[in-house]
C-alpha cells in the first residue's frame, strides 16, 4: 500500500519558516520559577520543591506568622502615612533644612533624605504584601524570614519615632496634609474607585471561589454528614470567611461612593465667583533665580512681576539698616573664611564698613549650599553676577523699589542687649524711609513696636497686623494682615473676608497651594518660587460643582458597572467549575453502581461446578460429596460459602481407558463468566482466564475438587 501524500500541506511546509525557538525562555518563564522567586524573595528559600497548598478554609500559616502578620499591616500603613504627610509638606521644606542647619552647623538636603527613606520603606512594607497575597493567589503556606520580621520592626520603630518627632516640633504639617486634601479630595476619590474596582478582582475571586467550595462539599457530604452541618464545622468557616473578605469591603466602597458628600474643596465653585490672582510679594526678592535678601535677587524678582518686595532688616553697630535673615553670618557670606572666630557673632554687633566687604553670592553658586533642591541651574552670566553680591542696605532696596513703584514689606528684628539703637531701633529706620524719598503708601509698616511714633512721623505707611481678631485690628485702624497660610485657613478666614480686610499670607511655593489661596480670595502671597507662580493663569484643580457632580456619577456608574461584570465573570466561572465536578462524580458514582450490581449478580448465582471433562460423569451434575479430600492435584473454583448437601446414591465414575489417561493439570483460576445459551434452563459454563484476580473487586470463597 502506497500512502497518499497531501501537495498542499507539502507546498506549505516548504514555504513557511521553521520557527526559531529559544530554549532560555522556557527555561526561565514558568510557572516553577515564579513561584521560586515568590518564594525566594518572601522566604528566602530559593530551592524549587514541591509546597502543599493550603486547603481553603483552613489557616494560611501558623499561630506565630499569624502574630506578625499585623505587623506587616501596620508597618504598611504607618509607612505610607508617613510618606504622604512628607509629600503634601513639600512647601516646608527649605524650613525644614534651615533649622537642621542651626542645629547641626552645616547644609543638607535633609527633607529630601527623609523623602527618600519613607519612600523606600513604604516600597519595602508594600513589596512584602504583594508578596505574601501572590503566595497566597498560589496556595503556599506563608513563612516570612527572620531577617524580614526583624526589617519590619525597624520599619515600624523608625516611623513611630519619625512621627512622634513631627508631632511634638512641627504640628503645623498635619495642617499642611489637611489643606492639601482639599485641593486633592476630589481626585483622591476618583483615584479611590478606581482601586477599589482593581482590588475588586481578587475580592470576587476569592468570593466566588469559596461559594464553589461550599456547594461541592455539601455535594459530597452524605446523610449523616448533613447531619452534623449545624455545629461547627469547615462550612460555617467558609461562611465566615465570605462574610469576613465581602461585607468589609462592601462598606468601603460604599463609603467612597458617598464620600462627596463630606468634601468640601474652595477650587470647586462657579467661575463668576472666582475671584483676581493674587499679586505676588517676593520672599528675599528671588531666592531661586538669585542669592537671598541680594540686589539680585530683588532685582530678579522684579523682572518676573513682582508686586511688592519683602526683606528682613537688621542694624549694624554703627546705625545703618541692612538686610540679613539669620541671626549669624555663615550661611550667606563668607565670614568663616575672612574671620572664621566670629561666624556666630549676631551681624548687629559688626560695623557696617566690615559688613560692606563681605561676599553675599559666592555660597548661592556651589552645588552643595544650593538652598532649594528644585532650582533651576543658573546661566554663566548669572553665576558670575551670583559671584559679586554683597550685602545690600535698606536705603538701596528703596531705590529700587521707588523706581520701580513696587511695595515694601519687611521683618525688622530688634538688636540684642547691649547695642547702642536697642530702645531707638524704630526711629532710626523711619528716618532713613522717610530719607529715601520714596512714597509713604508703598511702604507696608509691620513692626507692631511703637506704632503711635510711626503713624504721627509717616502717617501714609500701610499699617499691617498680625493673625488677631477682627475686633483688635477694627481698634488699631489695620485693615491689612501678614499671617502664616497654616494658621489662616482653620482660623477665621471667613471674617476676614467678611470684614474686608487685605490677607497677604507667606510663604507659599508650590501651586497647588497657591491655587488654593487663589480660590479662596486671599489678596496676595509672599514666595520663594515667583518665576513658577508669575506664569500660573489659571488655578490649578478648578471645577465647576455640575462638573464635578457629573464626573462623580460618571465614575461611580462606571465603577459599579465594572464591579458587576466582575463579579458576574468569576461566579460563571466557578459555576463551570462546579458543574463539571458534578459531571464527574454523576459519571463515577454511576461506573461504581454499575460494576457493584454485575458483582451482585455473580454473588447470587447458585453453586459453581467444575466441568472436568466430557468422559466423567462430572458432566452428569453430581454434587460435590461432603467428605472430598485432597488429592495432588486439585481446582481451586469458586463457591458459595454454604455447604452442599452430601447425595446418598452416588454414580460410580467411569474409569479412562489408557490412551485416555492424561498428566495432572496445573492449577488454574477459573473466574465465572455467563455464556449465552440456546435453551432458557441452560446452565452456566466456566471459562479458564490466565490474569490474577482483581483485588479491589468482591471475591467467592474457594473449594477445592478432587481430580479424579
Amino acid at each position: 500500500m502506497f500512502k497518499k501524500v497531501n501537495r498542499i500541506e507539502h507546498k506549505r511546509n516548504k514555504t513557511e519558516k521553521p520557527k526559531k525557538l529559544n530554549p532560555w525562555i522556557p527555561r526561565i518563564f514558568n510557572h516553577q520559577c515564579y513561584v521560586t522567586f515568590l518564594t525566594g524573595c518572601y522566604s528566602c528559600l530559593w530551592k524549587f520543591r514541591q509546597w502543599e497548598k493550603t486547603k481553603v478554609g483552613f489557616c494560611c500559616c501558623t499561630w506565630k506568622e499569624q502574630l506578625f502578620c499585623p505587623c506587616l499591616v501596620i508597618s504598611f500603613v504607618l509607612s505610607l502615612m508617613l510618606l504622604f504627610l512628607w509629600i503634601e509638606t513639600s512647601n516646608e521644606y527649605f524650613n525644614f533644612d534651615w533649622v537642621t542647619f542651626l542645629g547641626r552647623g552645616y547644609w543638607f538636603f535633609w527633607s529630601i533624605f527623609i523623602l527618600s527613606l519613607a519612600g523606600i520603606l513604604t516600597a519595602y512594607s508594600s513589596l512584602l504584601l504583594l508578596l505574601g497575597f501572590l503566595l497566597l493567589w498560589e496556595g503556599i503556606e506563608l513563612y516570612l524570614h527572620l531577617c524580614h520580621k526583624i526589617l519590619v520592626l525597624l520599619v515600624i520603630l523608625l516611623c513611630v519615632i519619625l512621627m512622634f518627632i513631627i508631632c511634638k516640633f512641627w504640628k503645623e504639617r498635619w495642617l499642611v496634609a489637611g489643606l492639601s486634601l482639599q485641593i486633592f479630595a476630589p481626585y483622591v476619590h476618583l483615584v479611590s474607585i478606581t482601586v477599589m474596582v482593581i482590588l475588586f478582582w481578587p475580592v470576587a475571586f476569592y468570593v466566588a471561589h469559596l461559594e464553589r467550595e461550599v456547594r461541592m462539599r455539601r455535594y459530597r457530604m452524605t446523610h449523616s454528614e448533613k447531619k452534623r452541618l449545624k455545629k461547627c464545622n469547615v462550612i460555617t468557616r467558609l461562611r465566615g470567611l465570605q462574610v469576613a473578605v465581602g461585607l468589609p469591603f462592601l462598606l468601603i466602597l460604599l463609603s467612597v461612593y458617598l464620600m462627596p458628600l463630606g468634601i468640601y474643596s474652595p477650587c470647586i465653585q462657579e467661575k463668576e465667583n472666582l475671584g483676581p490672582k493674587p499679586t505676588i510679594f517676593g520672599h528675599r526678592g528671588a531666592p531661586m533665580l538669585g542669592p537671598e535678601n541680594t540686589m539680585m535677587s530683588f532685582e530678579k524678582a522684579v523682572e518676573h512681576g513682582a508686586h511688592g518686595l519683602e526683606t528682613d532688616v537688621h542694624l549694624s553697630y554703627d546705625h545703618v539698616p541692612f538686610l540679613m535673615h539669620d541671626f549669624d553670618l555663615r550661611r550667606t557670606t563668607n565670614i568663616g573664611e575672612v574671620q572664621p572666630e566670629s561666624a556666630f557673632e549676631n551681624p548687629a554687633f559688626f560695623s557696617w564698613d566690615f559688613l560692606s566687604t563681605l561676599n553675599a553670592g559666592k555660597w548661592f553658586v556651589k552645588p552643595e549650599l544650593r538652598p532649594f533642591y528644585n532650582m533651576k541651574p543658573l546661566s554663566e552670566a548669572d553665576k558670575e553676577r551670583a559671584r559679586n553680591q554683597s550685602i545690600p542696605t535698606l536705603a538701596d532696596l528703596l531705590t529700587l523699589a521707588e523706581k520701580e513703584r513696587k511695595f515694601v514689606i519687611f521683618d525688622l528684628h530688634r538688636p540684642p542687649p547691649k547695642h547702642p539703637l536697642r530702645h531707638t531701633f524704630i526711629r532710626q529706620v523711619v528716618r532713613v524711609i522717610l530719607a529715601s524719598k520714596i512714597e509713604q503708601h508703598l511702604i507696608f509698616w509691620l513692626p507692631t513696636h511703637d506704632r503711635q511714633y510711626v503713624r504721627s512721623v509717616a502717617p501714609g505707611f500701610q499699617h499691617v497686623g498680625r493673625l488677631v481678631s477682627v475686633k483688635t485690628l477694627a481698634k488699631n485702624n489695620i485693615s491689612i494682615i501678614n499671617v502664616d497660610y497654616k494658621k489662616l485657613f482653620p482660623n477665621g478666614l471667613r471674617d476676614y473676608k467678611a470684614a474686608n480686610i487685605h490677607i497677604n499670607v507667606y510663604t507659599v511655593n508650590e501651586p497647588w497651594l497657591f491655587s488654593l489661596a487663589w480660590c479662596s480670595r486671599i489678596n496676595s502671597v509672599t514666595t520663594d518660587n515667583i518665576g513658577l507662580l508669575s506664569q500660573l493663569n489659571h488655578p490649578h484643580f478648578f471645577m465647576t460643582p455640575k462638573f464635578y457632580m457629573f464626573m462623580w456619577l460618571l465614575a461611580d456608574i462606571i465603577s459599579v458597572l465594572f464591579i458587576v461584570a466582575i463579579f458576574c465573570f468569576h461566579w460563571r466561572r466557578e459555576t463551570k467549575k462546579e458543574k463539571l465536578f458534578e459531571t464527574s462524580s454523576t459519571r463515577t458514582d454511576t461506573q461504581s453502581g454499575i460494576e457493584n450490581e454485575e458483582d451482585l449478580h455473580i454473588a447470587m448465582k447458585p453453586p459453581a461446578r467444575v466441568v472436568e471433562g466430557p468422559w466423567t460423569l462430572a458432566a452428569l451434575h453430581p454434587a460435590l460429596p461432603k467428605s472430598g479430600k485432597q488429592h495432588q492435584g486439585h481446582f481451586n473454583v469458586a463457591a458459595p460459602s454454604k455447604k452442599p448437601l452430601p447425595i446418598k446414591n452416588a454414580v460410580t465414575p467411569l474409569k479412562p481407558g489408557k490412551h485416555e489417561i492424561q498428566s495432572p493439570m496445573p492449577t488454574t483460576i477459573f473466574e465465572l463468566t455467563q455464556a449465552p445459551t440456546r435453551q432458557a434452563t441452560s446452565e452456566a459454563t466456566f471459562q479458564t482466564t490466565l490474569p490474577t484476580l482483581k483485588v479491589d473487586k468482591p471475591t467467592m470463597p474457594s473449594i477445592e475438587v478432587p481430580y479424579p
